[in-house]
């Protein structure tokens, strides 16, 4: 991954950095209310860490390593996999790790960050748009005040956020994909959606679509309840904005009911975000006519099994989760 600006890690950080990217890309052929595509799914959980948040994480962990005190080491607000990626990271270069997360991070990724070395702490205050971010910034200014020596990697406003996906995830998908489809992120902080926006400005015919979810501030705000981790913002992203390009908004219903149809149907268990690209993925087909439609899997199943993937916790919410496609043919898998 090289790119202006953007640094790279210390030899200290391990071998991490080197296992990083070449994840591939499984096409499911399928058909959305009689209208046949094609989903092709880069499945970010191939990553050493388990997600995309392994990019993200080497840009931030390079773009501060000549700043970190290796007494007091790093800090950065997480709803689980950007921490499990860091905590990996920081261990692997001896400096401490302080994750701060919320009530809704996945036990996993808790018991992940923690056996890395990590600090964890908990804001335990919903943040009044209905999530924990807000609380979750405002105990990491707390902490900087109380040790300022702490290092914030910040990766709601750090430019190495977008820019490991410029210059790494998006170059790497090009290499996969056609140059004229259409290809849907998750929006979160806006560094994935930012990021393949501005490679795909310069180097392709994407059309890149943002996904989003109702109650979220990413990118906009409409009204509904947020119940899924690794999607939505309590604020607006620092990257993107709705002017930026489309965007398409998911409820946590229809999330969760593409997730299990995926599992059900193909085996390939994908996150609560990847859902939800799923999900506006069968929408385009259906709705607009696409043929060939690239969603970038942030994480896999493995954070979501007392969630989207727990039958009890989907009855709790009142989800169904009856198929809305049917796949027509066997996957086909590719890494070039």
């Amino acid at each position: 991954m090289t790119g202006p600006d953007l640094a790279v890690p210390t030899p200290r950080a391990g071998l991490i950095p080197l296992l990083v990217g070449d994840t591939p890309v499984v096409s499911v052929p399928v058909t959305a209310g009689g209208r046949e595509g094609t989903l092709r799914l880069k499945l970010e959980s191939f990553n050493p860490c388990g997600s995309i948040k392994d990019r993200t994480a080497v840009a931030l962990f390079g773009s501060v390593a000549g700043q970190v005190d290796p007494a007091t080491g790093i800090i950065e607000s997480t709803s689980g996999n950007l921490g499990v990626a860091l905590a990996a990271l920081s261990s692997a270069a001896h400096v401490p790790f302080t994750a701060v997360v919320d009530p809704r991070t996945p036990a996993y990724a808790v018991r992940e960050m923690r056996r890395f070395g990590a600090s964890v702490v908990v804001a335990t205050d919903e943040d009044g748009r209905g999530g924990y971010l807000l609380s979750r910034l405002a105990m990491v200014d707390r902490m900087l005040a109380e040790r300022p020596t702490l290092c914030w990697t910040n990766q709601y406003e750090n430019p190495a956020n977008p820019a490991a996906h410029e210059w790494g995830t998006a170059p790497e998908l090009a290499r996969q994909v056609p140059a004229d489809t259409v290809v849907l992120a998750a929006v979160s902080t806006g560094g994935t959606l930012s990021g393949l926006r501005s490679y795909a400005a310069r180097a392709t015919k994407w059309t890149v679509v943002g996904v989003d979810v109702p109650g979220s501030h990413a990118v906009g705000h409409t009204d509904g309840p947020r119940l899924l981790s690794g999607i939505g913002s309590s604020k607006c992203s620092g990257f993107v904005s709705a002017a930026d390009g489309p965007v398409e908004r998911v409820r946590p219903a229809e999330a969760v009911a593409a997730a299990v149809w995926l599992l059900e149907q193909t085996g390939i268990g994908v996150g609560a975000s990847s859902g939800a690209l799923v999900a506006a993925a069968l929408r385009l087909i259906e709705r607009d006519r696409l043929t060939d439609v690239v969603c970038v899997c942030a994480d896999g199943a493995g954070n979501y099994l007392d969630t989207v993937y727990s039958p009890h916790w989907r009855a709790a919410h009142g989800f169904r989760t009856d198929p809305p496609a049917v796949v027509r043919g066997p996957v086909e898998w590719s890494t070039a």
